[in-house]
């Protein structure tokens, strides 16, 4: 399977609630970073990512390339219900998926400043992810 397929698998997991997936699809040494988790690994992951998946409805493919052991992914979520940090039940993310052996090794979220006039701790509070 090409990384970009797995890559989509990935993502397609959060709408369906296959953690089994995301599991064994992980490398040694996984790592997740994002403006608000710094490296943080496999069981903190599981702690405080996987929860949000409940909330996942569907994935909008913007933008999505394959270079290496790297894909790059653009998207907009769009959510079950809106919440007070996404009051129109959807966000945007890119994200870059690093693979290892056909497994998942990092990833790198990147996303602009907090809605709403927030500010980063408020968004962290607000979101669950301090």
């Amino acid at each position: 399977m090409r990384l970009i397929d797995l890559a989509r698998r990935y993502y397609e997991s959060y709408e369906t609630g296959d953690k089994a997936f995301v599991e064994g699809n992980m490398a040694d040494g996984f790592a997740f970073t994002s403006p608000f988790d710094d490296g943080i690994g496999r069981d903190e992951y599981f702690a405080r990512c996987w929860p949000n998946h409940a909330s996942h409805r569907k994935f909008h493919f913007e933008a999505i390339m394959e270079e290496g052991d790297v894909v790059l992914v653009v998207y907009r979520l769009e959510m079950h219900f809106p919440n007070t940090v996404h009051p129109d039940a959807s966000f945007r993310n890119a994200e870059r998926l690093t693979f290892e052996k056909g497994k998942l090794k990092s990833v790198d979220v990147f996303f602009g400043d907090p809605p709403g006039g927030l500010t980063r701790r408020q968004f962290a509070e607000q979101s669950g992810a301090a």
